[in-house]
């Protein structure tokens, strides 16, 4: 049996701490409104669904290479996290007369997970830390996934809620606040390779 403790603690600690999904889902609500940014965390929960389905198929596979996986993810994850503190950092608050490139989609959602490097690891340790070696059916394995997508659901649902109240602040400082959402995504790319 698992310690529910120590998985409940992890599940929420990588939930609801920050990390480039409730970042970029902050970063979204302030700039369009949570309305308009509850597609991104749409996209959010089957990305992280799909990701805990295969780490739950493969987990056993993968968990003798996740070493050599962890290091290549880790650059290609920390190169685009990099970009996107950029962008984040060079970004203005929305107008109607500019066109700009929107990141508020289900697909930009579901394609962050699979270059999201703590989203992948997170999903192989929890696998086959806490379900695998204690839970073998496909129902179970199922259910594990749905309800911890569920959870990273409503931890980016709740940081896209906070960017939303605070949004006319946060456009009158955008400055300041891209400047500091910027040098979160820096210490999450940097945290990688720790």
């Amino acid at each position: 049996m698992p310690n529910f403790t120590a998985f409940l603690s992890y599940v929420l600690i990588a939930n609801f701490g920050p990390g480039p999904n409730t970042i970029m889902s902050m970063s979204n609500a302030s700039r369009y409104g949570f309305k308009k940014s509850i597609m991104f965390n749409v996209g959010i929960f089957f990305g992280v669904f799909i990701l805990f389905a295969l780490s739950s198929i493969f987990s056993m596979a993968l968990y003798s290479f996740i070493p050599s996986i962890k290091s290549i993810m880790s650059c290609v994850g920390a190169a685009y996290m990099l970009w996107l503190a950029w962008q984040t950092y060079k970004s203005k608050p929305n107008s109607e007369d500019k066109p700009e490139k929107r990141t508020n989609t289900f697909l930009s959602g579901l394609l962050l997970q699979f270059v999201n490097p703590n989203v992948i690891i997170y999903g192989l340790a929890t696998v086959s830390t806490f379900i695998v070696p204690y839970y073998k059916s496909v129902f179970i394995l199922t259910s594990f996934s749905v309800i911890l997508a569920f959870l990273g659901f409503v931890g980016t649902c709740c940081w896209s809620l906070f960017g939303s109240v605070f949004q006319k602040v946060l456009v009158k400082h955008y400055k300041v606040f891209n400047i500091v959402m910027a040098l979160l995504l820096v210490y999450c790319a940097v945290s990688l390779f720790r």
